[in-house]
């Protein structure tokens, strides 16, 4: 089978309708990110909670070993 022999329009057509293809999906997931991000920044802040009521792990100082206190 001989070679296949593309002009260099043909392929300089092709690399800029892939290139295009390319930038417009960037595009799109850019602005699909941002939208994103813009909702998340928009979004009522949880209160924050009390760290004094969480339990937390301590060392007994009698028996050396961790407890939850």
């Amino acid at each position: 089978m001989p070679p296949i022999a593309i002009p260099a329009a043909v392929k300089f057509v092709l690399g800029t309708v892939g290139a295009a293809a390319v930038v417009h999906w960037l595009v799109k997931e850019v602005r699909r990110i941002n939208e994103e991000l813009d909702r998340l920044k928009m979004a009522p802040v949880v209160e924050p909670v009390a760290r004094e009521a969480l339990p937390t792990l301590r060392r007994d100082p009698l028996s050396g070993e961790w407890r939850v206190m």
